[in-house]
Parts: C-alpha cells; sequence; structure tokens
C-alpha cells in the first residue's frame, strides 16, 4: 500500500507566517510540520509516498525532504498542483502513482499523538471502498462531520453549522482505486473546489464506506496559529513525535 501526503493550499489563517513560506514547513515543535504526516505513514509500514503540493515555495519541500531516507522512506515522490482546487483535486494527482493499488492519505498539518497502524492493516484485509477515521472535538463545525442512523453512516456533512455530532472526520483517508473515477466526475463546490467529502459521500452511497475512531489526540496544526501552538504544545507534553 502507498501513502499521499497532500500539502498544497494558500495558508491565508496562518498570514503573515505563510507570506514566505508554505505552512506545511513551519515548526511545530521542535520539526517541520511536514514531517508528522511522514512519519504517521512510515510508523503504519508505509514506506513509499507521494507528497502533493503547490504555490511558490514547492521547491523547498524538496531542499528539505530530498528523496525522503532520512524520514525512512524507501521512495518519496513529488506531484505540483496548479492552482487550489481542492484536497479531491489534488488527490487526483496521485493516479499513476497508485498504479490501481490502494492508498493511505493524509493531510499534510495533521499530527496525532498515537498511531494508524491497525488502521492500515483493517483497510488491506478490506476487499474494497474507503475507511475513514472519526475522532470527537469540540467545534465540530469545523470540519466534515459524519452523519448516522441508527448506528449506520449515512453522510458527511462538510462544515455544518448546525453539526448532528460531535464527531470529525479526520485528515486521514483510505481508498481502493475506484477513488480517482469518483474525482473525475466531481463538481466544484461554491468554493471553486473538488471536496473530499463528496468523495468520501460516494463511497457511503456505493455501501462501501467503512469507519472507525482514531486513538489519542489529533489537531489540524495549520489550521489556525493558536493550533500550530496547542499542536507543539501536546508534542512536547506527550513525547509524540519520538513515537
Amino acid at each position: 500500500m502507498k501513502g499521499v501526503v497532500l500539502a498544497g493550499g494558500l495558508g491565508k489563517r496562518l498570514y503573515p507566517l505563510t507570506k514566505v513560506t508554505n505552512k506545511h514547513l513551519l515548526p511545530v515543535y521542535n520539526k517541520p510540520m511536514i514531517f508528522y504526516p511522514i512519519e504517521t505513514l512510515v510508523r503504519a509500514g508505509i514506506i513509499e509516498v507521494l507528497l502533493v503540493t503547490g504555490g511558490e515555495n514547492a521547491g523547498d519541500f524538496l531542499r528539505l525532504l530530498g528523496n525522503g531516507k532520512e524520514l525512512g522512506l524507501k521512495e518519496l515522490n513529488y506531484a505540483y498542483q496548479e492552482g487550489h482546487g481542492g484536497i479531491a483535486e489534488a488527490l487526483g494527482l496521485a493516479e499513476d502513482f497508485a498504479d490501481k493499488g490502494k492508498v493511505v492519505v493524509i493531510l499534510g498539518d495533521n499530527v496525532i499523538e498515537k498511531n494508524i497502524f491497525r488502521h492500515v492493516v483493517a483497510f488491506k484485509q478490506q476487499p474494497s471502498g474507503a475507511r475513514i477515521l472519526l475522532k470527537k472535538v469540540s467545534h465540530p463545525e469545523h470540519f466534515g462531520v459524519p452523519v448516522f442512523d441508527n448506528g449506520r453512516l449515512v453522510a458527511i456533512e462538510e462544515k455544518p453549522k448546525k453539526p448532528q455530532s460531535d464527531l470529525a472526520v479526520t485528515g486521514i483517508y483510505m481508498y481502493d482505486s475506484h477513488v480517482f473515477n469518483i474525482i473525475k466526475t466531481l463538481e466544484r463546490s461554491d468554493r471553486g473546489e473538488l471536496e473530499i467529502s463528496d468523495v468520501n459521500n460516494s463511497y457511503i452511497k456505493e455501501g462501501t464506506m467503512t469507519h472507525d475512531f482514531l486513538d489519542g489526540w489529533w489537531i489540524d496544526a495549520g489550521s489556525s496559529p493558536d493550533n500550530l501552538i496547542l499542536a507543539s504544545q501536546w508534542v512536547k507534553e506527550t513525547g509524540a513525535n519520538n513515537l
């Protein structure tokens, strides 16, 4: 199984920190932010990774990460996303890299306390479809929120004003190769983006989406200055960077 790290975007919510650099290159405690999602994949046994980025600072990732061997990777590939067309559009660039196999996708600003090894094993054993990881949060309206009917996942609402649960879809997704066919059918949202929630809802409608709950804490460190600071504090206090 291969991994995809999505590290594009303008980082407007962290401006002016991102005026001269990509947000995923900002420090979280004692490492660049981008190290954490890559290390999450490596700890799950995924050592072939594609990093998708964009903007004016894309070359900085190559200078920082090189061939990825220092982080435990066997192979590190790069793809460039022109414009800012959303997470699903960025994932679409990984079709050739995936080579008709399953992929584990993680957003470049996601920092977690534990690891996802057991979830990756479960997805390997899943015949087809997709798998998402959920986490209880204090402000679900900032995320994609799962909707359940008698315990069955029936939809994901993107940043709902009135969330139907206190759960969020974390920025860790697992897909079979059908994901690339789904992406090609998507229409752009009001934000002009191809939304990852639309991808997930397609799998839900097909009845091939599974879900589980992420162990330990989770934070999207690049969503605000407060979260950037909080991520550093949590990593320092829990030793999450040394797992």
